[in-house]
């Protein structure tokens, strides 16, 4: 094979590895293109999110807020999910009881209203 030959197919190759590694690395690098477990991880933010602000506006909506906050703020850290579930604050619509997550999550915004 020439000189000539053996520089073009180099140069080839070498263009044709660029050009198979270049869109992948732009594409996830500038979040462009996301795999399956982020885009999985993005939606169960946004819903726990969600559930959490529902959660939030049934506990404070409900009549007596004031003295359930009062309640909430004197129990210790493992009463607090059984209130939470007593109350049914952070079940969702059409779920029997609610998610670990969203009691966590409610429990730490309302741990903040009762610092105020």
């Amino acid at each position: 094979m020439k000189p000539e030959a053996v520089q073009t197919l180099q140069n080839g190759f070498i263009a044709l590895a660029i050009g198979l590694a270049l869109p992948p690395a732009i594409g996830f690098g500038f979040g462009l293109w996301v795999t399956k477990a982020d885009a999985d991880r993005s939606v169960n933010e946004a819903v726990l999110s969600a559930e959490t602000t529902i959660c939030v506006a049934q506990f404070t909506g409900a009549p007596g807020y004031q003295e359930r906050l009062k309640e909430y703020k004197a129990l210790d850290y493992t009463a607090k999910s059984a209130y939470f579930e007593r109350g049914n604050w952070g079940r969702m619509p059409g779920e029997e009881k609610a998610r670990k997550g969203v009691m966590e999550a409610c429990a730490s915004k309302l741990d903040a209203l009762a610092q105020k």
